[in-house]
């Protein structure tokens, strides 16, 4: 690929542009899961209704919790790699875009092939 002088490709870019938009997609998508549960397992009342305790169902900790943690270090991740800043974060949040699928995927590579521009720049 060809350099533009300051020894950067581009792929360390391409990583961390799709690492922060995977983790976005993963932020929304565990959102989503508490929303539909939210909904749908604590209806609105009805006027008049006694105010009933529920239970938060475990299942939305097990599914929404590590997915939005996972979005977030892959948020953290994409910044660091466009700021060319931690070679080890970078490639930690493109691993954690890995939830998103094919976004994911392109992050580690990009990420990965590009830890010369990290050595570079020290």
């Amino acid at each position: 690929m060809a350099s533009n002088g300051s020894n950067r490709s581009g792929l360390l870019t391409a990583g961390g542009i799709l690492s922060i938009i995977g983790g976005v997609f993963e932020v929304i998508g565990g959102v989503i899961v508490v929303l539909i549960v939210a909904t749908t397992v604590f209806p609105p009342l009805p006027l008049g209704a006694s105010f009933e305790i529920y239970v938060i169902p475990t299942w939305l900790f097990i599914v929404a919790g590590p997915l939005i943690v996972l979005g977030i270090v892959a948020i953290i991740g994409g910044v660091s790699a466009l700021r060319r800043k931690s070679f080890g974060l970078s490639l930690a949040g493109a691993i954690c875009a890995l939830a998103s699928g094919l976004l994911g995927i392109l992050a580690v590579i990009f990420v990965s092939l590009s830890k010369k521009e990290f050595e570079a720049e020290k």
